[in-house]
């Protein structure tokens, strides 16, 4: 029975290590990948794992497909086929008028221009 025991042991430590440093860490890349997916909505700007950017134009949940609008040419795209998301549309930063100022110059005195 020792003699058993003693010769499984190491394959089964072997097959613990593998679990915990090939299989665990994949697991926990494909939820990531698979939340990012959930995740999409209008107006994300991603890139796909061809490397296309564009900006989602349409999600469809039950097709599970999106429409990109990528400098107003509209491609359908599989959700699977988005490799990453490069800005998300809450992370977007809005500018309004009183930090932009306006055209006009702050003087009328001709002699400066």
């Amino acid at each position: 029975m020792e003699a058993i025991f003693g010769s499984v042991l190491p394959f089964v430590f072997i097959i613990a290590i593998a679990y915990f440093l090939m299989v665990r860490p994949q697991q926990k890349r494909a939820k990531e990948a698979q939340n990012m997916l959930s995740s999409l909505q209008k107006g994300d700007s991603i890139v796909t794992i061809g490397g296309l950017h564009g900006v989602i134009d349409e999600v469809d949940s039950e097709g599970k497909t999106v429409v990109l609008d990528c400098e107003g040419i509209y491609l359908t795209f599989e959700r699977r086929a988005i490799s990453r998301i490069v800005t998300k549309v809450d992370s977007v930063q809005t500018t309004t008028t009183e930090e932009l100022g306006t055209n006009t110059p702050d003087s009328t005195n001709e002699e400066e221009l």
